[in-house]
């Protein structure tokens, strides 16, 4: 398989390299690779050099060269450092754990170019001891990895240390990350989840999943047909936080500093629509493609798979049920994966991960280069290689780093309505995902359109994430707010909340660049497809195809769509996906045609 990767990553035609130039010669059971064309090219250079210190070996010494941007620090040693020094690793350190949102990985023993070079068995110790002064004064924990020896000419065995340092920010209770669990019907996507948040493993009949259902019918059937949410914790010393410990959310929440929540969407064919509705809206960082061993490839696996990519949602697999079938049967499945993630549509680098080390190396990767697509082979019933799948869950950092955050956290605050409830001595509640600015009890917004293109004042009661109560909602967090006794009639999904003084646009017809992914005859003016744009899904009709009469399979074409109920708030740029029956397709919005300017009507003011 190494072949493969470093063909990809490494030649002068690879097209996986990604844009940020690093990925690796993933070995099983090795974790370090070659990461860039340049390291490619630096190899042949200095062969001859290393062949005095290093013995002859397939591992070629180096990582990619440290960037001066992100969470990953080199440090050759750190032995006695005197104090000026300590101080400016200290701010170095707080300002790689800023990069990463809270979380920073340190390779010691190796240089900053890249090298590898190790450390011996005391400089080892020693720096580790610095290590832990110098995360203890940034309020951090650190977490050893992993360590293993280099091929180093000499009698005395080199190691290098992978360490991971984590500290919750100031202003947060954790980390957050949402993983969206896709799959086919009866693939094991609600079962694995129980067993990772509850800590019990399945009885082989679906014990685990009964917590994670939402309805009577869903009981019945074993089927998921809503979304649900699930939390699993980690906290800073990197252990797992879930309910096998703790009774409720709020005490997760209080002894984790990371979340990873798990939207449960539905496998079934007749809810694809509210599976795409959970992709498009709730924005998750990755997607989980469950696919059960026994059955391979079927059903909504494809579909899933092609949407995720479509909405360029970071995907990695896991082959449940491993337990049922014959390590041949299992064999079978990981090569049909490899073969469909390798086709000219996918270009994906299949890495099926073995062990510990996999893992470590599998999430690092997976974050830097969007084309690695980790498989994980496990049961629910047995139990087996479960621990990979959380050692993953616990290193993989957060896609976007804090600069693009803190961006979005200054602009003015939006707030898109996924979720309405009506609850009992609280009134009206509405759940959803803070897009941009910050959003605080007590603030006052307007929430719309309604069917005439209207906004309604509002005031924001109290606010909710993970079932705890929070004071401050930040840019890109899921989260629950209470209106008080605002009237819920006057509300839909699809609707914004905005800051007053954003005079947003609101239009009845749109432009789009679109691409048709298939259609059974032609697509031309007149059609209507359900559109799905971020968290507004609504039918639409074709009113114009512009340069050409109708598009066929494969096409692309600007199209003008107009919605058919009620006028939406758009921005020119999201991305849309559309279907109707089997027609598919997916592009993105370039021109809006907005209706009258946003003006409070007169009603608005009375019932203010």
């Amino acid at each position: 398989m190494d072949a493969r990767v470093s063909e990809l990553f490494c030649s002068g035609n690879g097209h996986g390299s990604g844009s940020q130039g690093a990925a690796a010669n993933v070995k099983q059971g090795n974790g370090y690779g070659i990461a860039s064309k340049k390291a490619c090219g630096k190899n042949k250079k200095s062969k001859a050099r290393f062949s005095r210190n290093f013995k002859p070996s397939n591992n070629t010494p180096y990582l990619p060269p440290e960037a001066e941007e992100g969470n990953i620090e080199y440090k050759l040693k750190l032995v006695n450092p005197t104090q000026y020094r300590f101080e400016h690793l200290a701010t170095q350190m707080k300002w790689r754990l800023q990069e990463g949102r809270g979380e920073a990985v340190y390779q010691i023993g190796v240089e900053d170019n890249g090298m590898l070079v190790g450390l011996s068995e005391e400089d080892m110790r020693a720096s580790l001891k610095t290590l832990h002064k110098l995360a203890e004064k940034v309020g951090a924990d650190i977490t050893v990895l992993r360590e293993r020896e280099v091929d180093y000419d000499s009698d005395v065995p080199r190691k290098i240390a992978e360490v991971l340092i984590r500290k919750v920010p100031d202003d947060q209770q954790f980390l957050d990350l949402r993983v969206a669990v896709l799959g086919n019907v009866d693939s094991g996507k609600s079962t694995l989840l129980g067993v990772l948040t509850q800590g019990e493993l399945d009885n082989g009949r679906g014990r685990a999943r009964l917590n994670l259902f939402r309805h009577l019918h869903e009981i019945q059937t074993g089927r998921t047909s809503s979304i649900s949410f699930e939390i699993l914790g980690f906290n800073s010393k990197g252990e797992v936080v879930n309910y096998s410990e703790s009774r409720t959310a709020e005490e997760i929440c209080e002894s984790a500093s990371k979340m990873i929540t798990f939207i449960d969407l539905a496998g079934h064919h007749k809810y694809l629509k509210t599976t795409i509705f959970g992709l498009t809206s709730y924005c998750p960082d990755f997607a989980m493609l469950v696919v059960s061993a026994n059955t391979g490839i079927a059903g909504t696996t494809r579909e899933h798979l092609g949407l995720a990519m479509a909405l360029k949602v970071p995907i990695f697999i896991v082959i449940s049920k491993v337990d049922l079938c014959t390590r041949a049967t299992v064999e079978r499945t990981v090569r049909q994966l490899e073969r469909v993630l390798k086709q000219p549509g996918c270009n994906k680098v299949p890495m099926v991960i073995a062990s510990n080390d996999d893992a470590v190396t599998a999430a690092q990767q997976f974050a830097q280069s969007p084309n690695i697509t980790p498989i994980f082979t496990l049961s629910s019933v047995s139990g087996e290689s479960l621990d990979l799948l959380k050692v993953f869950f616990n290193i993989i950092p957060p896609l976007s780093n804090s600069k693009a955050q803190e961006e979005l956290m200054q602009q003015l605050t939006e707030f898109q309505v996924d979720e309405i409830y009506t609850v009992p001595e609280v009134g009206t509640v509405v759940g959803g995902t803070l897009y941009s600015g910050i959003c605080r009890e007590g603030d006052h917004l307007v929430v719309g359109p309604t069917d005439s293109g209207q906004f309604h004042k509002l005031t924001i009661g109290s606010i909710q994430r993970n079932r705890s109560a929070c004071r401050v909602l930040r840019a890109g967090q899921a989260a629950t707010l209470a209106l008080g006794n605002f009237d819920r009639s006057l509300l839909r999904k699809g609707m914004v909340m905005v800051s007053p003084e954003m005079d947003p646009t609101i239009c009845w017809m749109f432009e789009a660049e679109i691409v048709l992914l298939f259609h059974a005859k032609t697509f031309h003016k007149g059609f209507q497809v359900t559109v799905h744009i971020g968290n507004v899904r609504q039918t639409a009709t074709v009113e114009a195809v512009y340069g050409k009469e109708e598009l066929r399979t494969g096409e692309k074409a600007v199209v003008l769509f107009k919605f058919i109920k009620h006028p939406e708030y758009l921005k020119v740029g999201a991305k849309v996906l559309f279907r109707e029956g089997v027609t598919k397709g997916i592009g993105h919005v370039t021109k809006l045609q907005p209706i009258a300017q946003y003006l409070p009507s007169q009603s608005e003011d009375d019932e203010a």
